[in-house]
């Protein structure tokens, strides 16, 4: 496999789990909404957490843009690792460590 295929497959991988993460994020299920409001953080915070991993999706998945979808993917699970482990949740932190890992294959060219 080349470094362009498997930085492609990297970057349609990670768009297809912002995706995901932005859709349980914006769909604000009770379960979703009393953990942001247990960690300090207005309920609806939900929506703004899911519309910018909807938008880190969709510029990872476009290959002129992947440049800027993955610096807002970096800052988006950033801030939700540092609040995962802040608040001792620290399983569900261990996915957003390996897409900090992934994050830079999506920019590997074919050389």
């Amino acid at each position: 496999m080349h470094a362009s295929s498997a930085s492609i497959a990297t970057a349609y991988t990670l768009s297809l789990a912002f995706a995901v993460a932005g859709a349980v994020q914006l769909s604000g299920t009770d379960a979703i909404q009393r953990a942001y409001v247990r960690w300090g953080y207005p309920a609806r915070a939900s929506r703004i957490a899911g519309a910018l991993e909807l938008l880190a999706a969709a510029l990872l998945a476009m290959s002129a843009a992947r440049p800027i979808g993955v610096a807002l993917a970096a800052m988006v699970n950033f801030v939700a690792v540092v609040v995962l482990l802040k608040n001792r949740a620290y399983l569900l932190a261990l996915p957003g460590l390996a897409v900090t890992v992934a994050l830079p294959f999506t920019l590997l060219q074919n050389t």
